[in-house]
């Protein structure tokens, strides 16, 4: 199979040759969150590039029984679904499809409207059974000449069937993915019912078991416990070690014993012990009462977690999986295996379905033999990851040495959702390396001030969840306050400083290195861990909060959209946050379905102006008479939240009415998402285990002293791969004027949002995804988080 980059001509090319191409989609298995934007993303690209698109409804069994299930889809055909749970097309387990009698029906009903291109959304068994269908395509036509329901004519036109799959599953069990659709906002429903259950477990002292989906792959109850700092965790890829009662039993006890008044455990349905016989939440809970006498409680949460709207990612990650597999049909021969449309990173990647079914059944073989180690070995390496880090933050060792290594953290700029994760995990990684661990209070000023205090592991219990800055944050930068801050540093002996926070961090970080020449006490290990809801800190392509801030945003705009069902013909302005970078827009845009996204890094003319008026005239004559447009705070001087409601009100007088709302500062608030959890807990993790070496490497003689370019720098993530940049080459790399990098990968993403709002767009800067083959090495590469 050869890896490919099309080039942009061939993309024109392609799109020139699928007009009458017929292409048909189908939602089959288990509901997930995201489905209906996958849909959406499908059906209009398919049309943008002038196919016939064909909604198939009930899934499989829609596809057997043919009929009124298929229907061709227009453009409306898809509005308004985006932030609608389950899936609108429906679904269905069809036990006629399993049998050759039900493929060849269903072969039938696709040749009458002449579809050869199939993209079907589901789990591992809805897409082998789409394979299983595309390689019996040819012997089923010739059955169904043989039986003169079709000619040998149309048979020839329909020659060969063109197959490729998103995956849908809240499990997140398919092997060679990073995140299936829907798993994302499963993880939002468990989060929102552990951060409630936490709240009345405090206050009667009470242990909670709680149930999550995952009968064969523990990834929900993974990643929920270490978002929350479960005390207990049951997983089907790793049971307990013999006598884990005794062991579970000893921690509760040991927790509420250091003032703790609640415990929580969390058990995937799947869960077994070393002998696969089944953990049930109730022989948890009976234990936990009959050993220790707490009052216990068990929560099942069910169907809870398939249900609710689809978080951000899920709308995003649906709509680019969307268009990229039209693409991937587009490009697709006779002799092209079927794929599956994947998330590598932020970029798409096409993965052989069989390559990937056949891992999937590896880890399901691997358990049933009792092979557990390498059974989380084949989930990949973010998976056995997570289930190391939780192991690593849940629970304080015993007998630590000491390193003689002091590390003060500290937060710097606005709030960010997901700054106390990465405190918490920080304070305990550190304390678990023997170092002494000093928090200081509101930024750089703070630390001018001498606001500095040791912490102990159980004093960051519970911060994971919390919303803001527990440490206090301002937005002050070293230099005016440099001879006070040294003289913080020399007093408390300080070797390493962590800061967290936006773009002052950083640029306070740069500051402190630049002085190194002036104050030897600046000679130290120095690392900036992004967080920000702007997400324009260089050296990374995400910051922490801004998934929290998106959410936020895509919340309050699915609001204003509601609001306005009732009453036709408005246009809704929404200002959002963002400082010069458009990240937050752009990404609010394509998760709500805005009409535009006006940003500072994609100018704004009057021509466009007038384009997106008309373009929304035009909307005002359809079934769908409401209009979005987000507008980042700074992206004109002149065009500004005012003007661009007089302008539209005035152009729009008539035809529709318009309105303003500036969403400000609700996209700092609320309690961290699933995704910026865990992402400060590894940020945290990783930067101090990189200071940890550095400060190492660095001791010389009873002194730390450190003044080459590595020894300060920015964790991030970059792609796939978590990176350390140094401070002093982002400044190449920065525009400080705007204060955002100079390149950001995500402006790749607006082609989208142009695309699928209906604008004439041109396919010559999109950049398709390559093939991937996914084997035992690719699955063990370090893909980020």
């Amino acid at each position: 199979m050869r890896a490919f980059r099309m080039a942009t001509l061939d993309l024109e090319k392609l799109r020139m040759c699928s007009t009458g191409m017929a292409i048909a989609v189908l939602t089959s298995g288990g509901d997930a969150q995201g489905m209906n934007a996958a849909v959406r993303a499908v059906t209009r690209m398919g049309i943008y590039v002038g196919a016939k698109v064909f909604l198939i409804y009930e899934g499989y069994e829609g596809l057997v029984e043919g009929g009124e299930n298929i229907k061709q889809a227009n453009w409306l055909s898809v509005s308004n679904i985006i932030q609608l749970g389950g899936t609108v097309i429906g679904s269905a387990r069809c036990k006629a499809f399993t049998t050759r009698e039900g493929r060849l029906a269903a072969a039938f009903n696709l040749v009458q409207h002449r579809i050869t291109n199939l993209c079907v959304i589901g789990g591992d068994g809805s897409l082998t059974g789409a394979n299983i269908f595309r390689t019996e395509w040819g012997s089923l036509l010739e059955d169904l000449v043989r039986q003169g329901r079709i000619t040998a004519d149309v048979a020839q036109t329909c020659s060969y069937l063109n197959i490729v799959g998103l995956v849908g599953s809240i499990d997140n069990d398919f092997c060679g993915t990073d995140m299936t659709i829907g798993t994302d906002s499963a993880l939002h429903r468990i989060m929102e019912v552990i951060d409630a259950i936490t709240t009345t477990a405090q206050s009667h002292q009470r242990t909670f078991v709680l149930e999550v989906m995952g009968r064969h792959c523990g990834y929900l109850a993974l990643v929920s416990a270490l978002a929350s700092g479960a005390d207990w965790l049951f997983i089907p890829e790793s049971p307990p070690e013999e006598h884990w009662e005794d062991f579970m039993c000893e921690r509760l006890g040991e927790s509420r014993s250091r003032g703790s008044r609640l415990n929580i455990i969390i058990l995937a349905e799947g869960a077994i012990d070393r002998n696969g016989q089944p953990i049930t939440s109730n022989y948890v809970k009976e234990l936990v009462v009959r050993r220790l006498g707490f009052d216990t409680r068990v929560t099942v949460l069910g169907h809870v977690q398939r249900g609710g709207t689809p978080s951000a990612f899920d709308r995003v990650l649906s709509s680019k999986m969307g268009m990229e597999a039209v693409l991937a049909l587009l490009e697709a021969t006779p002799d092209t295996p079927a794929c599956v449309v994947s998330l590598s990173g932020n970029q798409s990647v096409r993965l052989p379905l069989m390559e990937c079914v056949q891992v999937t059944k590896d880890v399901q073989r691997a358990m049933d033999e009792k092979r557990f180690d390498y059974a989380i070995q084949l989930r990949g390496k973010s998976f056995e990851n997570n289930w190391n880090i939780y192991k690593l933050l849940a629970h304080q060792k015993p007998g630590q040495f000491k390193s003689n290594f002091n590390l003060a953290i500290l937060n710097v700029g606005a709030p960010a959702a997901g700054m106390n994760a990465a405190v918490r995990s920080a304070v305990r990684i550190g304390i678990s390396q023997g170092h002494v661990i000093y928090t200081v209070n509101d930024g750089f000023e703070g630390l001018s001030k001498g606001q500095i205090q040791k912490v102990d592991w159980h004093d960051v219990a519970g911060w994971i969840g919390r919303g803001g800055s527990m440490l206090g944050t301002k937005r002050n930068l070293p230099k005016t306050c440099l001879p006070e801050i040294v003289a913080t540093i020399r007093k408390f002996n300080i070797q390493a400083l962590l800061v967290i926070g936006g773009f002052e961090a950083y640029e306070g970080v740069l500051q402190l290195v630049e002085a190194r020449g002036q104050y030897e006490e600046l000679c130290i290990i120095m690392c900036v861990i992004p967080a920000t809801i702007s997400n324009n800190v260089p050296g990374t392509d995400y910051s922490l909060g801004s998934d929290t801030a998106v959410n936020a945003a895509m919340e309050s705009c699915d609001r204003i959209k509601q609001s306005a069902s009732g009453t036709k013909r408005r246009v809704f302005i929404v200002e959002t946050m963002g400082g010069y970078c458009g990240y937050l827009a752009t990404m609010t845009g394509i998760a709500v379905g805005a009409d535009a996204a006006y940003i500072c890094e994609d100018p704004i003319t009057i021509q466009d102006l007038k384009a997106n008026v008309e373009h929304l005239t035009d909307k005002m004559k359809t079934e769908i008479q409401r209009g979005l447009v987000l507008r980042n705070e700074k992206c004109h001087e002149h065009y500004t939240t005012e003007f661009l409601y007089n302008l539209y009100s005035s152009e729009g007088k008539g035809i529709f009415d318009c309105r303003t709302n500036v969403l400000g500062h609700l996209q700092q608030g609320g309690a961290p998402t699933p995704f910026d959890r865990n992402y400060g807990t590894k940020l945290g993790l990783k930067a101090v285990q990189w200071i940890s070496e550095k400060l190492r490497e660095s001791y010389r003689k009873g002194h730390v002293f450190a003044n080459s370019a590595d020894s300060a720098c920015v964790i991030g993530l970059k792609k796939k791969m978590v990176a350390f940049s140094p401070v002093t080459e982002l400044k190449m790399v920065t525009d400080f004027k705007h204060r955002v990098p100079q390149e950001q990968w995500w402006l790749k993403l607006r082609l989208m949002l142009k695309m699928l709002a209906h604008y004439q767009i041109s396919l010559t800067e999109y950049v398709p995804g390559k093939i991937e083959h996914v084997t035992r090495r690719t699955l063990s590469i370090e893909k980020g988080f």
